[in-house]
């Protein structure tokens, strides 16, 4: 009795390994989307994203004041929204990504441009827009898995086309 509940908890843990094995990038692709639309989206409301001064504050440091603060929420807004849009879509992994880890070096770099607005106790206690931002890791993980998965560029074969050159 005691092997045959343990075989169907092998057969069990076996069914679940292989659907998370199945759907676990798809899963995290749309995840990851549906975070990226949804807080680009509430940045298109005045006073509806959490980050948004900060978000401004950082990208007027980042484009030395030429973007104006309401622009710059715009930019944000609509660069998050695309990233969101690609994940949920899946294509074009490669931009998506790019633009994706791009915008994490903004989404992080308060830390080192505004330590007093990050943390309550620097480094240790980070205050709500810390959190916020500390947060970011595990997205920049999950971009990564997903990275890993991404199809390889076709290698152009040097033979083939110094081969292809000499035919012509």
């Amino acid at each position: 009795m005691a092997e045959d509940f343990m075989q169907r908890i092998i057969r069990i843990d076996q069914k679940a390994r292989r659907w998370m094995k199945q759907y676990s990038v798809l899963l995290l692709r749309i995840s990851l989307g549906i975070i990226f639309f949804w807080f680009g989206v509430l940045k298109y409301f005045p006073d509806m994203s959490p980050a948004e001064d900060l978000a401004t504050q950082t990208f007027e440091i980042l484009t030395f004041g030429l973007v104006s603060q309401n622009l710059a929420i715009k930019i944000l807004a609509t660069w998050e929204c695309a990233i969101g849009l690609g994940l949920l879509m899946g294509k074009y992994m490669r931009v998506v990504l790019l633009l994706l880890f791009l915008q994490m070096v903004g989404a992080m770099s308060p830390i080192l441009l505004f330590p007093e607005n990050v943390f309550v106790q620097i480094p240790w206690v980070p205050t709500l827009e810390g959190q916020y931002i500390i947060k970011n890791i595990v997205l920049i993980s999950a971009a990564i898995v997903l990275g890993s998965k991404v199809e390889k560029l076709p290698v152009s074969d040097e033979k083939s086309d110094a081969e292809s050159a000499t035919s012509g």
